[in-house]
């Protein structure tokens, strides 16, 4: 069975490319505009990784990657903090806050699905 993505912007230029990179990739890819949309999704299908923009409609990333951490059963989840925000500050809240990785935009799509790739298959289930 392939690895769940859920992927958290609500930028379609960037959303449409990851979404297709991420099938390629063989990985089941769930879409999320806000962080809300995202906690729904969360709820019903964890996935296995989250690509999580930081400037969302109605509440940041910074809050749904706390969120995310504080839920007991959601603590497995891979956070990658993908984003155009790149101030140290910013960095490190993200990765203080439990993400995994903190990639700044523009970014290597082959980086990334490395980096997406050693992640999900580190996963224990």
């Amino acid at each position: 069975m392939p690895h769940t993505i859920l992927i958290v912007d609500d930028e379609p230029g960037i959303v449409v490319p990851l979404e297709f990179l991420m099938k390629k990739s063989g990985y089941t890819v769930l879409i999320a505009r806000t962080g809300e949309e995202a906690l729904q999704w969360i709820e019903k299908k964890t996935p296995d990784l989250i690509l999580l923009d930081l400037m969302l409609p109605l509440c940041s990333g910074f809050e749904i990657c706390q969120k995310i951490r504080e839920h007991p059963q959601w603590k497995s989840i891979k956070i990658i903090i993908l984003t155009a925000k790149s101030r140290e500050t910013d960095m490190a809240k993200g990765i203080a806050l439990g993400a995994d990785a903190y990639v700044t935009k523009p970014f290597s799509t082959h980086k990334l699905v490395e980096m997406v790739s050693e992640m999900v298959n580190n996963i224990q289930k």
